[in-house]
């Protein structure tokens, strides 16, 4: 069990990629804080962990937009795991729509929790990391962020942002034995993928078409890519994104 003795943090972890990541780190060994603005979907899937891994797991609840929510969920992950080891920042929201169509109010919030929220969660942590001289830290982006999407303009820039911010940080710590990394996942079986499909059957049927594997990722294949990433097997790596999108993006 390649991350048994180390505390995991992964926000969004109550469902969809975040609840699978959670599921991947803890079938390794590590203890696990579910992170999910849903407190009861938090508690639900830390419940499962526990029953069905056998390791220490707690829900919080926290919206990754506000500060101060944030300090009081590595509060309580602290008090009943430890210091974070690894930290998946996963949590997102997205409106398809066209970018003429969106409005302020929905640019604001994807801003706030998908690139100033991934910010805040990695600032709170970053010190335990550097005083303990290690640490692994993922960030869940998109391929939105490296080409591009349509219906998904302002999503695209902080996904990008979240790409660029990864990078520059791995610069910054890895002098602490801290490695930064981005996953960028592909079309995924998740909620955010129906979203597509209400907004255009056609533009989700185009995308799937478009897939060299003819099919979209389950959230357990981008699971499996960010366990290896939090595990002593990816020491070597960091500032790196990779895309596991099925060979849709190929950069």
């Amino acid at each position: 069990m390649k991350l048994r003795g180390r505390v995991a943090l992964v926000t969004g972890a109550g469902r969809g990629i975040g609840a699978a990541i959670a599921g991947a780190l803890a079938a390794e060994g590590a203890a696990v804080a579910v992170c999910d603005v849903d407190a009861t979907a938090a508690a639900k899937t830390a419940a499962e962990l526990s029953e069905r891994h056998g390791v220490r797991s707690v829900g919080v609840a926290a919206d990754i937009a506000d500060s101060a929510a944030v300090r009081s969920a590595l509060e309580l992950v602290a008090r009943d795991l430890g210091p974070v080891d690894v930290l998946v920042n996963n949590a997102a929201v997205d409106v398809i729509k066209r970018f003429v169509d969106s409005t302020e109010d929905e640019w604001d919030r994807i801003i706030t929790v998908n690139l100033k929220g991934t910010i805040t969660v990695t600032r709170a942590v970053l010190d335990q990391m550097i005083e303990r001289d290690r640490g692994a830290i993922i960030h869940i982006a998109s391929d939105a962020g490296r080409v591009g999407s349509s219906g998904e303009v302002v999503y695209s820039a902080t996904k990008g942002g979240v790409i660029a911010f990864g990078k520059a940080l791995a610069r910054e710590v890895a002098r602490h034995n801290i490695t930064v990394n981005t996953v960028c996942p592909g079309p995924t079986d998740t909620a955010l993928l129906g979203q597509v499909a209400e907004y255009s059957q056609k533009m989700y049927d185009a995308t799937i078409r478009a897939i060299p594997l003819r099919r979209p990722a389950e959230p357990a294949e981008i699971a499996g890519v960010v366990a290896f990433l939090a595990s002593d097997e990816a020491a070597y790596m960091t500032g790196q994104t990779l895309s596991v999108s099925g060979g849709l993006t190929m950069v």
